[in-house]
């Protein structure tokens, strides 16, 4: 289990509030709970006010059920460096959190800017492990502003890209990647060492109609909010768009991993993105047979126990209050 001090960088959206789920989720097993030093938004899934709005609801709604409590939530980059955001409504509903009761929650947000608080945190903390489940504006822009916190980061921990399985938004690349390539780009030619979370795995991690209903089951009001999330438009969406029988809960497989790494297989690979071509834009180029000679820094899931990652979601989700 992860020890080393984390931050968090999401654009909830619904696998970003599951992911944020299982990491603040109360100790069990005679386990501790993950470090989480902050948790920093960017825009994404929505825009920035409303991701900022739903990190804060996921935050109160897991520390009024006994999750970790007191983690400062910052706000980022509304935009991506070069285009236009793009957004995915259509997949997560209006606000963002399709199923969920909209509320303005009682957790602050920092007035820091989220890049300002990564890097700050970076200089302050050793062996930082970044988690970005977005778009990586904020990552990239800390990167370039502050280039001597590389060395402070031991590791980025992020969902985005995909190879074997093409892409979700055009025909060659994912989400994240395509609403900022440019800051992909920036990310994945840093001198830190990656695991990513692509399509390819993600797409292997679906949720069946049968692990909600054992989520139901547990009958605590966190199993009951996270339900409601898993049978809304989100779940149809994915089902109609892809022809599964489950839905990818693309975020929470850097939850899982951060918890049990065993969980994934991996294949070491370079990578590197497309950012100017229309046609191409977002498509993430993974070097998975050594054809170049760039340095494999990346560690690409491949592969998932299926069966035990959901048990440890279900695992993190039944820690939470019964009552």
């Amino acid at each position: 289990m992860e020890t080393r001090p984390l931050i968090f960088d999401c654009d909830p959206g619904q696998d970003d509030a599951i992911s944020l789920m299982m990491a603040l989720s109360p100790p069990r097993d005679g386990q501790a709970a993950l470090d989480i030093r902050a948790i920093t938004v960017t825009a994404g899934n929505t825009t920035l006010n409303k991701c900022q709005r739903n990190a804060r609801m996921i935050a109160q709604i897991c520390a009024q059920n006994g999750g970790s409590k007191n983690i400062p939530i910052f706000a980022g980059c509304a935009s991506p460096l070069h285009y236009p955001l793009a957004t995915a409504e259509e997949v997560h509903g209006i606000e963002g959190l399709d199923g969920i009761e909209i509320f303005e929650p009682d957790v602050p947000l920092q007035d820091e800017h989220a890049v300002d608080a990564i890097i700050r945190l970076c200089r302050e903390l050793d062996e930082v492990v970044l988690v970005p489940t977005g778009p990586l504006t904020n990552i990239a822009t800390a990167l370039t502003r502050a280039p001597d916190i590389a060395s402070k980061i031991s590791e980025l921990v992020l969902m985005g890209g995909a190879r074997r399985e093409a892409g979700n938004i055009t025909p060659s690349a994912e989400f994240n990647i395509y609403v900022d390539p440019h800051a992909a780009e920036i990310v994945f030619n840093a001198n830190i060492p990656k695991t990513v979370f692509s399509l390819d795995v993600t797409h292997i991690a679906l949720i069946q109609d049968s692990h909600v209903n054992r989520i139901e089951a547990l009958q605590t009001p966190l199993s009951g909010i996270l339900t409601k999330m898993l049978r809304s438009g989100y779940a149809e969406y994915d089902r109609a768009k892809f022809g599964t029988s489950g839905t990818p809960i693309h975020d929470a497989c850097t939850a899982a991993y951060l918890f049990r790494p065993e969980l994934f297989d991996f294949r070491k690979v370079s990578v590197q993105v497309e950012t100017q071509s229309p046609i191409s834009r977002g498509h993430t180029s993974v070097d998975f047979w050594g054809m170049t000679d760039r340095q494999k820094d990346t560690h690409w899931a491949i592969d998932v126990d299926q069966a035990e990652f959901f048990d440890l979601m279900i695992k993190c989700i039944s820690a939470y209050a019964k009552t």
